[in-house]
């Protein structure tokens, strides 16, 4: 045996994991340098103590002085004057002509709930148009670039960068070269990938995929302060001069994509880190809320939050805990660079109960359980807001910004069919407002291509038209 071998063994004996080579010796000559070449590259000391401080409860927060957000740090899409949205908006917008703004969409999830084997992303709701959430995406960044240029003259581009799984990246890769980039760069297209860490059973034991892999998953949409650190994303930000970065996921067909008049507003606060919320519709609707705990910014999951504290309301019948968390953020660059040198190790593991086919250590019998009988470690991407010496909120409408899509067809939310009827609601809107008049049913579909509006602007063409719904307009 070799010594390098010998004391990898000795390593993950300390730490009470010696079961990971229980098969070593009935494995080919690959499948042993397969395993050790995987165990090498494991932190395991780390591990081992993230799951002592997720059994001991030291990363919960203490909600019990938890306050509102403070009021002066909150902007409203509905209580600002236009005449400040138009100035947040060109503020943007020139930001965007220098090239100082990017967007980070977090794309690890594949369509599994959806009942399709590829990323999310890749996903067709069903519209007019057949367009993806990719291309969809792609295309409302192309068109904040084209009203940048005829606000300054300039050309500049926004650079998108896809946080990927090892699941996702190659599928993805090879989905934006078959489309060509739907209209972009190939330059402003970059995806790369989070990393995997190994899953535990309930007993903090590494989970065995086959008798020489372990089970692992990406580290939560918290995972991105690693990967922007390990692969180069914040090098690339400082070569394209890139100061702002919009973060948000990919399965939200409403989302506006570096959204000027919330870039415009963090920017003119000088914010290192900002929030876009829904104001949360019940007390026990499961979204996370933001709050202050000890003079510092959090998110507090729904599940975490009292049913008193949750059920607490303003004398004008509002949720006093209303700030709904839909992940959907802004950072600037030189917070992402702190956050990476000097508080990445300080984000928190949260737990994830999953059910995670494995091989029996004892036997090497390969088994597939129906309940969670195991448990993934996941960072949340905002946990970083705590950090931050200055912090914002901006608050948007649900119906214009927020309609995700999380399950299959005949589940009670959150469906192709709620997010397709979202967005045609909103093109209906849009098509009124600016002096449509309509023909046909009065829920009919409505789509409008990006490349044509990005939120409603453009459309003075449409006024007293008449629309025959269905309408696709690109």
């Amino acid at each position: 045996m070799s010594d390098e071998l010998e004391a990898l063994k000795q390593l993950y004996k300390k730490y009470g994991q010696e079961h990971v080579f229980n098969f070593y010796d009935e494995l080919s000559a690959q499948e042993q340098q397969e395993l050790v070449q995987e165990l090498r590259d494991v932190d395991v000391a780390d591990l081992q103590e993230c799951w002592e401080i997720t059994q001991r409860g030291d990363q919960l927060l203490d909600t019990s002085a938890m306050l509102p957000i403070d009021e002066d740090l909150i902007g409203s899409v509905n209580s600002t004057k236009e005449d400040v949205l138009q100035n947040y908006e060109e503020l943007a917008l020139r930001a965007i002509s220098d090239g100082h703004i990017g967007v980070l969409l977090l794309a690890g999830g594949q369509g599994t709930r959806l009942g399709v084997p590829y990323p999310k992303g890749m996903y067709d709701i069903g519209l007019l148009s057949g367009k993806s959430l990719y291309q969809i995406q792609v295309e409302r960044i192309l068109r904040l670039e084209e009203l940048a240029k005829r606000l300054t003259g300039s050309s500049g581009k926004i650079t998108m960068y896809i946080m990927t799984s090892d699941h996702t990246k190659t599928p993805t890769q090879d989905y934006f070269v078959k489309h060509n980039y739907f209209g972009a760069l190939p330059e402003q297209i970059k995806i790369f990938e989070q990393q995997t860490i190994p899953a535990f059973n309930n007993k903090g034991k590494f989970v065995l995929r086959t008798k020489y892999n372990l089970a692992r998953s990406p580290d939560g949409n918290g995972g991105l302060y690693r990967a922007l650190r390990e692969e180069k994303i914040l090098e690339d930000m400082d070569k394209k001069e890139i100061r702002y970065l919009h973060v948000y996921c990919v399965d939200n067909v409403l989302v506006k994509v570096a959204d000027p008049r919330f870039m415009g507003f963090c920017i003119s606060r000088k914010a290192e880190a900002g929030n876009k919320v829904i104001e949360k519709g019940w007390p026990s609707e499961p979204v996370g809320v933001v709050v202050r705990i000890e003079d510092k910014v959090q998110v507090v999951e729904y599940s975490e939050i009292s049913k008193e504290n949750s059920e607490l309301r303003e004398k004008d019948g509002r949720l006093t805990y209303r700030a709904g968390n839909i992940c959907n953020h802004f950072f600037e660059r030189e917070f992402l660079k702190r956050v990476c040198r000097e508080h990445e190790k300080k984000i928190p593991y949260h737990v994830a109960k999953k059910a995670i086919p494995f091989v029996d250590p004892e036997t090497g019998i390969q088994i597939k359980p129906d309940s969670p009988n195991g448990i993934k470690l996941e960072k949340f991407v905002f946990d970083v807001f705590q950090f931050s010496k200055s912090f914002v909120v901006w608050e948007c409408n649900r119906e214009e910004e927020f309609s995700p899509l999380k399950n299959g067809e005949g589940a009670a939310k959150d469906t192709p069919s709620t997010a397709r009827e979202a967005l045609y609601a909103l093109h209906r809107r849009y098509l009124k407002e600016a002096g449509a008049i309509f023909s046909g049913g009065a829920q009919d579909a409505a789509e409008l291509s990006p490349i044509v509006s990005y939120s409603g602007e453009g459309l003075e063409a449409y006024a007293n038209q008449s629309i025959n719904l269905p309408v696709l307009i690109s």
